[in-house]
């Protein structure tokens, strides 16, 4: 019997929660989070509802269960240090300690280590604080075209850029002026082309790759309006995107590797846990967005159902170093997840409303910032449910996917362009543009 820690209440949880539980193992799972999940919760022996930043109270709570390994979701715990609290505890983690962690709350610290060791994908790029306003603002015009961004965590909706939310290098600076009056500020080169994200698995040495995909961040359809936190995601049957090439995928797994082995050299602690790598493909080669300690929300409800290793032989793998012995095996299968948010979201989000999901057919339904009372699952005000459909092709997934919307009930709306064959002709159409 091994006895498992699940740290976090999100989409991504869920689908961690799910993976587990397809495992052929003897296990018992464990949870925290700040709000009762009902998905997570159904899956669970027991659950504490706490923040999960409380480091003091989430290792007390996993001592006391006789937790045999921890699965760190969110990456608040990781900057609080919730992974150094548990191996003084002797719990192991899937999740890097702090020092390792700092690939992604500080994105200062991650370009500096990034021109450091010459690893590729580096943009154009330079750090100011606050003492360096006019510095600042001249290295706007400088460049020219910018994108903006605060060093520390912002859950994905901190970065703006020209041409998007920022209209012109007035409003840039304007930007950068408000964002060092509280925090330093990363001024580098607006880039241009499509994203792609990467994940692996990490035992501190070894690395085992997922399929790629594709996230969208604005909200609204034809990649309009603010960025959130995700509004859905897609992949492809085999580990590319369409508008991808092998090259592609290997320069980003190098790039990867590269990161781990010289986050060990830099920090002397070793990156256990999962990298995710945001990687644009430009007219000049990839380049690096940014890296996260852990999985993607909602990339994660991509790749997690397409696990073919058993989830917890994975977990055990990347926590004793011995990830290399085991064959991380992925379905051949294409996905598009599709997330349901509050009416308003994200300026004027509904809360506290009730929702409810009807048939969903062969969609996969996870919950998201949702929370449970009486058996009733009410709004938050950030995303709250995601279906993911499976198939061999993203059309069909994108179809299985589309008719699960239809059957969630309450004041709740989506992107429905997904995942749809228009969509993706654009992405690809721009990729062989900007490949000439």
């Amino acid at each position: 019997m091994i006895k498992i820690l699940l740290v976090g209440g999100g989409g991504r949880e869920h689908a961690i929660a799910h993976a587990i539980s397809r495992s052929k193992r003897t296990y018992q799972l464990f949870a925290v989070m700040s709000k009762k999940n009902p998905g997570i919760a159904g899956l669970c022996e027991d659950f504490l509802i706490n923040a999960e930043t409380d480091v003091d109270k989430v290792t007390e709570y996993a001592v006391k269960a006789g937790i045999d390994i921890a699965v760190i979701g969110p990456e608040s715990p990781l900057a609080a240090g919730l992974a150094d609290a548990l191996d003084v505890a002797g719990i192991p983690s899937v999740g890097p300690k702090r020092a390792a962690a700092k690939l992604e709350f500080d994105k200062a610290w991650t370009r500096s280590f990034m021109a450091k060791y010459g690893i590729a994908g580096l943009p154009e790029f330079r750090i100011f604080d606050k003492t360096q306003e006019e510095a600042a603002l001249r290295y706007v015009d400088e460049l020219g075209d910018v994108a903006v961004k605060p060093a520390g965590l912002t859950g994905g909706k901190g970065v703006k850029v020209m041409g998007d939310q920022l209209p012109d290098r007035d409003a840039a600076k304007a930007y950068v002026n408000e964002l060092l009056a509280g925090d330093v500020v990363v001024i580098e080169e607006n880039l241009k082309g499509e994203e792609v994200t990467v994940h692996a698995f990490v035992d501190g040495s070894h690395l085992a790759f997922t399929p790629s995909v594709q996230d969208h961040k604005r909200a609204y359809e034809g990649d309009l309006g603010p960025n959130t936190g995700g509004m859905g995601s897609y992949n492809d049957a085999g580990h590319l995107l369409p508008f991808m090439n092998e090259r592609d995928y290997e320069e980003a797994k190098q790039i990867m590797k590269d990161v781990v082995a010289r986050v060990r050299e830099e920090t002397g602690v070793e990156y256990r846990g999962i990298l995710y790598g945001q990687f644009i493909l430009t007219a000049n080669g990839i380049r690096v967005i940014e890296f996260n300690a852990r999985f993607g929300d909602p990339e994660a409800m991509n790749v997690l159902p397409l696990l073919e290793t058993d989830f917890i032989d994975i977990v055990q793998a990347v926590t004793t170093g011995t990830l290399d012995t085991i064959d991380v095996r992925f379905a051949a299968k294409a996905s598009v997840c599709k997330y349901a948010v509050p009416a308003g979201y994200p300026e004027n989000p509904t809360k506290d409303a009730p929702i409810q999901a009807g048939d969903t057919g062969d969609a996969l339904l996870f919950y998201s910032s949702v929370y449970e009372k009486d058996g009733v699952v009410f709004t938050t005000g950030s995303r709250a449910a995601a279906v993911v459909g499976i198939a061999d092709t993203i059309k069909e997934a994108e179809q299985i996917a589309e008719q699960a919307l239809n059957n969630l009930e309450g004041p709740l709306e989506c992107r429905h362009d997904i995942g749809t064959q228009a969509l993706i002709q654009k992405r690809v159409d721009h990729m062989k543009s900007l490949r000439g």
